[in-house]
């Protein structure tokens, strides 16, 4: 019965975890809270250090439909945060 009782328990936390990443990503789409990526970066790339580098990066996110729906009088220094 010991074995039993350990599943179970592995699978009502296994259950809970799914649960609490639906409620958590629910609410990151509801409040529209997510990160707006839009480029991928890998491990070796590092992020925007210079001010070209981030001209160069709010460029890029100018173009995506979260900034003209949402974004459109945001500046490149609120873009930094």
């Amino acid at each position: 019965a010991p074995c039993t009782n350990q599943v179970g328990v592995w699978l009502v936390g296994g259950c809970l975890w799914v649960y609490s990443m639906v409620v958590l990503g629910g609410m990151t789409r509801l409040t529209r809270s997510g990160l707006s990526m839009t480029d991928w970066k890998f491990n070796w790339e590092h992020p925007p250090l210079s001010a070209a580098d981030w001209t160069r990066e709010f460029a890029k996110y100018k173009q995506s439909p979260e900034f003209h729906k949402t974004n459109a009088n945001m500046t490149v220094e609120e873009y930094k945060f």
